[in-house]
């Protein structure tokens, strides 16, 4: 899977929250970021986890059932 840079503008405390929460998970700060935005995703049902390990998200069409 590609990666594309995205500049971010995010509040300083917000940040240095994210940055703690890395350390504790031993993630850099964006792999972080990404982790928590992917589980969100997941969560909210706007993609699918395809594995577990490997992070691919699969796009689910809106109104229609997941498995």
């Amino acid at each position: 899977m590609a990666k594309k840079a995205y500049p971010l503008r995010i509040n300083e405390s917000v940040l240095n929250a994210m940055q703690r929460w890395a350390d504790d998970d031993l993630r850099s700060l964006n792999a972080q970021i990404e982790y928590v935005l992917r589980d969100a995703l997941v969560k909210s049902g706007r993609v699918k986890l395809v594995q577990s390990v490997i992070t691919e998200l699969e796009h689910i069409e809106p109104n229609k059932t997941s498995d």
